[in-house]
C-alpha cells in the first residue's frame, strides 16, 4: 500500500527491544579487568545491581558524591580513587560470575527495587524526581506510552492526526500515535527523516550534547561511536528508530505544509500541501502535532550587496554536496555553533580563510569533544545488560539542573560582565581555559574574550581545534564590522576588502519565527503570525489560544540550554498532546482551545524566570531572543518542573467544542 491509501495505526507498536540488546561475555578476566579500567562507574554499578540484586553495589562508600558542575563535569561523579577501585573489584566478581553462568537473561526488578537502584545514583533528590526518572530509565517499562488506546476509549469515532515533520520530533509523536490506535500522517518537506539532522550536512557537523542524553526515551541507544556523535552517526539513529518502530509507510516525504486553516462547522483543520513537483492538495484533520523544530528555516545576515557577490554563497544549514574548497579563498560569517564547527573542519583545504565575527562565544573546556567512546567503554556496553541505559540516565540526571545555577542573577552582585557569583565562578574558569587557548597570541586573545556574562548566548564545547585553526597563518579573526558585499569580497567599515571565492553564512536559523513559512488561520479568521507579530508564545510551549488541536512540540520557550537536550521537551510535548487527544475521545468532545488566563499567567511566570538568568539580562545578539529582545526560546526552570507541567493534563485552562 502507499502511505495515502494504508489505514494508519494498523501496524501494531514495536518494542524497539532491538536497541537493547548485548552479546553474551566470552571474555577472559584479564579483558574484563581492561574494560573496567575505562568504565563509567556510577551508572556500572546500578546495572549490575539490577542485573544480579546485590545491594552491595549500592553500599553508601560507593555513591557518587556527584559535586556541582562547574565548567567541567567531575569524572565519575566524583567518586575518589578508593570508591572507584572498590567498584572496580566487585564489578569484575559480578561479571565474572555472570559469564561462568552463561550470561542468564535479566530479570527486571520490581519498582520498588528499581527506585532504590535510582535513588543510589540521585543522592538527596527529593521524591518527586522518581516519576520522571523512571520515565528516562524505561524500565521495567515505557511510561511515556498512551495509557489509552482508541479501540477502547472511542473505537467507533474518527479522529486523524497529522503529523507536520519527521526529524526527532516527529518520530516521536508517530510512535506516540501509533501506540494509541489513532489514525496518523506524516508530513515531511524533505525526502528523508532526520529534520536538522538530515538538513545540516556541513563539515565538522556534530552534537554538543553527550551522545546518551540526545536519545529517545524509548528508543536507547548504546552503540553510539563518539561522546558527541558527528552528523551522520545521528541522522543513521533516528533512520533506524523510524524503520524499527514501522513509521515510514505513515510518511509522505518531499510533502511541504503550506497552511493550516481551521474550519469551525467541522472542527476540523484543512491543510494545504505542495508535493515536489509544485502541485497542490489539500486534506483535513481533527488535530495537528507539529514538529517542524525551531532550527529548520536559515537565517541570512541583512547586509547591504549581499546578492551582489559573483562567487559561490552558502549556508551552513543547505551545504551542497560534494562542495570543493581546496585551494579557495573563503570567508566564514559568524562565530557561533555551526561556525566553530565548519573552520576547524575546512581550514587545511582552503587557500585563505576569513573568518567574521560580531560577538565571540563563550567556550566550555571539552578535551574529549571529538574523542571516540574508549574501547573498554565500549566492550561493557555491547555485553552488559541494560547498561547504556543506566548510562543515559546518569546523564540525564546530571544535566536536570545541569549550569543553572551558574547562570543566576543575583540582586546584589555588582560587576561588569558577570550577573552573579556562580556566574562569575564560571566566567573566571572560562577565562582561565581561553588563557589557555590562546596566551601565546594577544591579538587574538582580545578578540576571542567576550564582554557578556556566561550563559548570556549558547556555550560552545571546546578541545583546543578553535584556537589552532585560527592561529594558522592564513586565518584572519576578523572583528571590525561588515559594511557591504561586492562581487568580490567583503568590506569592512575600516575600508579593507576581504576577497573571497566562497562566502559561508554560518548565521543561524530564523529560531524565533515558530511555525514559519506556514500560514495559520485559527478560529474566528485569526492568522497566528499576525497575532503574534513576532513575538511568539504559548501555553506550556504547546497550545495557542484560539487554535484549537493544534499542538506543538519544540514550541516557544521550550529550549533547555544549559541543562538537557532538545528531545526531553520534545518528548514532554508530545506525551502532552497525547493526553489532551485522549481527554477528547474519552469526553466525547471535538475539540479543545486553551483559554487565554492561563496562557497569559503562564508566560509572566517564564518571562520573570528567564529575567532571572544571564540570557534574559545580558545585551548581546541571541538566537535565544526574538525581535522584541524578549528570550522567547529559552526555558528558565529545572526539567522536574517542565516535566510537572506537561505530566497532566489541566483540563480546566481549556474550552471544549462539541459537534453533538
Amino acid at each position: 500500500m502507499s502511505p495515502s491509501t494504508m489505514p494508519s495505526g494498523l501496524v501494531s507498536p514495536q518494542t524497539l527491544s532491538e536497541f537493547d540488546r548485548v552479546e553474551p561475555i566470552t571474555a577472559s578476566d584479564a579483558e574484563i579487568e581492561q574494560a573496567l579500567s575505562q568504565a563509567d562507574l556510577p551508572a556500572l554499578l546500578c546495572a549490575l545491581a539490577m542485573l544480579t540484586g546485590d545491594d552491595d553495589l549500592l553500599s553508601e562508600d560507593l555513591r557518587p558524591p556527584t559535586p556541582p558542575m562547574s565548567s567541567t563535569i567531575s569524572p565519575q561523579g566524583g567518586m575518589g580513587e578508593a570508591a572507584q577501585s572498590k567498584a572496580r573489584a566487585l564489578a569484575l566478581q559480578k561479571l565474572r560470575a555472570y559469564r561462568d553462568a552463561g550470561c542468564p537473561a535479566a530479570d527486571i526488578p520490581t519498582t520498588p527495587a528499581l527506585d532504590r537502584i535510582m535513588r543510589f545514583m540521585i543522592k538527596d533528590a527529593n521524591e518527586s524526581y522518581l516519576p520522571i526518572l523512571r520515565h528516562e530509565l524505561g524500565i521495567p517499562k515505557d511510561t511515556g506510552a498512551p495509557e489509552w488506546h482508541k479501540s477502547q476509549v472511542a473505537p467507533d469515532t474518527v479522529f486523524r492526526v497529522a503529523v507536520i515533520g519527521a526529524g526527532v520530533s516527529g518520530i516521536a509523536a508517530a510512535h506516540r500515535l501509533q501506540q494509541s490506535g489513532l489514525d496518523f500522517v506524516i508530513f515531511e518537506k524533505n525526502s528523508e527523516v532526520g529534520g536538522v539532522w538530515w538538513e545540516n550536512a556541513y563539515p565538522g557537523c556534530r552534537l554538543d550534547t553527550p551522545n546518551f542524553a540526545y536519545s529517545l526515551s524509548f528508543a536507547q541507544k548504546q552503540d553510539w561511536p563518539q561522546q558527541f556523535s558527528r552528523q551522520p552517526e545521528i541522522q543513521k539513529y533516528l533512520s533506524s528508530v523510524a524503520d524499527a518502530a514501522q513509521i515510514r509507510p505513515f510518511i509522505h516525504f518531499e510533502t511541504e505544509v503550506v497552511s493550516m486553516v481551521y474550519e469551525e462547522a467541522q472542527a476540523l483543520w484543512c491543510i494545504t500541501l505542495k508535493n515536489a513537483a509544485g502541485q497542490h492538495s489539500t486534506q483535513r484533520f481533527n488535530a495537528i502535532i507539529t514538529a517542524v523544530g525551531q532550527l529548520n528555516r536559515p537565517s541570512f545576515p541583512q547586509i547591504a550587496g549581499r546578492e551582489s557577490f559573483q562567487g559561490q554563497t552558502v549556508h551552513s544549514a543547505m551545504w551542497p554536496q560534494g562542495l570543493d574548497l581546496q585551494g579557495k579563498r573563503v570567508a566564514v560569517v559568524g562565530t557561533g555553533a555551526s561556525a566553530y564547527q565548519i573552520v576547524p573542519a575546512i581550514v587545511d583545504q582552503v587557500a585563505q580563510l576569513a573568518v567574521f565575527q560580531r560577538s565571540p562565544p563563550w567556550m566550555l573546556p571539552t578535551p574529549t569533544y571529538h574523542h571516540d567512546i574508549r574501547p573498554g567503554m565500549t566492550w561493557l556496553l555491547q555485553h552488559v545488560p541494560f547498561y547504556g541505559r543506566w548510562f543515559r540516565f546518569w546523564q540525564f540526571w546530571i544535566a536536570s539542573e545541569g549550569r543553572l545555577p551558574l547562570v543566576e542573577v543575583e540582586s546584589d552582585w555588582v560587576h561588569p560582565v558577570s550577573v552573579g557569583r556562580a556566574n562569575e565562578t564560571l566566567r573566571q574558569e572560562c577565562m582561565a581555559h581561553l588563557q589557555t587557548q590562546f596566551g601565546d597570541r594577544p591579538d587574538l586573545l582580545g578578540k576571542v574574550v567576550p564582554n557578556y556574562a556566561p550563559g548570556g548566548k549558547r556555550m560552545l564545547r571546546d578541545n583546543g581545534i578553535w584556537a589552532a585553526a585560527l592561529k594558522q597563518d592564513h586565518v584572519a579573526l576578523v572583528t571590525e564590522p561588515i559594511e557591504c558585499i561586492q562581487d568580490t569580497g567583503i568590506r569592512t567599515q575600516d575600508g579593507r576588502l576581504y576577497e573571497a571565492d566562497v562566502i559561508i553564512y554560518a548565521t543561524g536559523f530564523k529560531s524565533s519565527d515558530y511555525l514559519y513559512p506556514m500560514k495559520v488561520i485559527g478560529r474566528e479568521g485569526k492568522d497566528l503570525h499576525q497575532w503574534w507579530q513576532g513575538d511568539c508564545r504559548a501555553y506550556i510551549g504547546i497550545t495557542i489560544p484560539g487554535f484549537p488541536n493544534l499542538f506543538m512540540t519544540g514550541g516557544p520557550n521550550t529550549g533547555v540550554v544549559v541543562n538537557g537536550s532538545a528531545i526531553f521537551s520534545a518528548e514532554c510535548a508530545v506525551e502532552y498532546a497525547m493526553r489532551a487527544i485522549g481527554h477528547l475521545l474519552q469526553s466525547k468532545q471535538a475539540a479543545m482551545d486553551c483559554k487565554l488566563e492561563p496562557f497569559k499567567q503562564y508566560n509572566d511566570v517564564v518571562d520573570a524566570g528567564n529575567l532571572t538568568k544571564a540570557w534574559g539580562v545580558v545585551k548581546t545578539n541571541s538566537w535565544y531572543k526574538n525581535s522584541t529582545g524578549r528570550a522567547s526560546q529559552t526555558w528558565p526552570f529545572n526539567l522536574l518542573e517542565y516535566w510537572n507541567l506537561t505530566a497532566q493534563l489541566k483540563v480546566e485552562d481549556y474550552d471544549y467544542i462539541s459537534l453533538r
